[in-house]
């Protein structure tokens, strides 16, 4: 009698145990987004951007669409800007980084380099992305980014290429890579 009455409880119980055991994975990989950092918020100030405030703007939408570990974001009223851009007359420039929460580099929106037929949307990306940490990688073709003028006058590629986009979220991701301290080095893009 008693046998009769364990086994078909044991191969319930086995039953569930089984199904609990295979749904384990499933809840982890629900759980595993959570287990995410967030990411590392820059903010920028482009108020002394002049006629290049849209351009930055879609300049930061580029990176924010690009990579996960940062995000840049306009600076609220009265917070000091960790990327302040200015527009001037010169060659566009920018500080090295990767500029740290707290820290500041600055972006140039130079003339001079729209005067000579430069895609506008290009440059504001290219010197974000000094600022997020990326060197020249001139010359180079025009798929990327960091070859800056060197893609000629014709290229319009705004996008950071996978190279690129690996090695700023390397810059701001965790462990020791993500927290390299910004170079601080100007870098005028001159050809």
């Amino acid at each position: 009698m008693l046998r009769r009455v364990l086994t078909p409880l044991l191969v319930a119980l086995s039953a569930l145990a089984l199904t609990l055991v295979g749904t384990a994975p499933a809840s982890a990989a629900h759980s595993e987004p959570s287990l995410q950092q967030n990411p590392t918020v820059l903010y920028y100030d482009s108020s002394q951007a002049a006629e290049f405030t849209s351009v930055v703007a879609s300049a930061v939408d580029v990176w924010n669409s690009s990579v996960d570990n940062v995000r840049l974001e306009p600076a609220p009223s009265g917070q000091r800007a960790e990327i302040r851009v200015i527009a001037d007359d010169g060659w566009p420039r920018a500080h090295l980084g990767p500029v740290r929460p707290g820290g500041q580099v600055t972006v140039w929106m130079g003339r001079q380099g729209t005067a000579e037929g430069h895609d506008p949307l290009r440059i504001a990306a290219h010197e974000l992305g000094h600022s997020l940490g990326l060197p020249d990688a001139k010359p180079g073709p025009c798929s990327s980014l960091m070859s800056g003028s060197t893609g000629g006058v014709d290229c319009t590629n705004a996008q950071p290429n996978a190279s690129e986009r690996s090695r700023v979220e390397a810059n701001y991701g965790g462990g020791l890579a993500g927290e390299q301290p910004a170079d601080g080095q100007l870098l005028v893009d001159r050809h």
